[in-house]
């Protein structure tokens, strides 16, 4: 039987001590990630990479999260990946907003490694990671 191949997930987070912790659990659980800090990079990555899942910051330096997120849905249809927001914006307003630009799942930060864990598995599919 052939092993199933590695899960591939994008990080777009400006804050890279943020996003080094975000990329060791994952790759601690068994999936690749490639982080960007910008969301012009992001969103040119995830358009020719087309990873499994994208984790997406709102507050970063050029377009904001919910730029990416709707330009990701708009300029390659279907977009089926699933995109996770990660972001210290915590108003139901911001989550509602996230939802409205296409996201999937709405985190905000601080956040429990465990959960973060959870909420990547469920949006890939998987009963868990680990």
């Amino acid at each position: 039987m052939a092993a199933m191949p590695q899960k591939r997930i994008l990080v777009v987070e400006d804050e890279v001590p943020l996003a080094r912790m975000v990329k060791w659990e994952l790759e601690s659980a068994g999936v690749s990630v490639h982080t960007e800090t910008t969301g012009k990079a992001g969103l040119t990555y995830a358009l020719e990479h087309r990873p499994d899942l994208i984790i997406l910051d709102l507050r970063l330096p050029d377009l904001n999260g919910y730029e990416v997120c709707r330009e990701l849905r708009k300029l390659s249809t279907p977009w089926t990946t699933p995109i996770l927001m990660l972001t210290a914006m915590d108003q139901p307003i911001d989550q509602l907003r996230g939802y409205a630009h296409g996201a999937d799942a709405y985190m905000t930060k601080p956040f429990e490694p465990a959960e973060l864990l959870k909420t990547v598995s469920l949006l890939l599919g998987q009963s868990s990671l680990a």
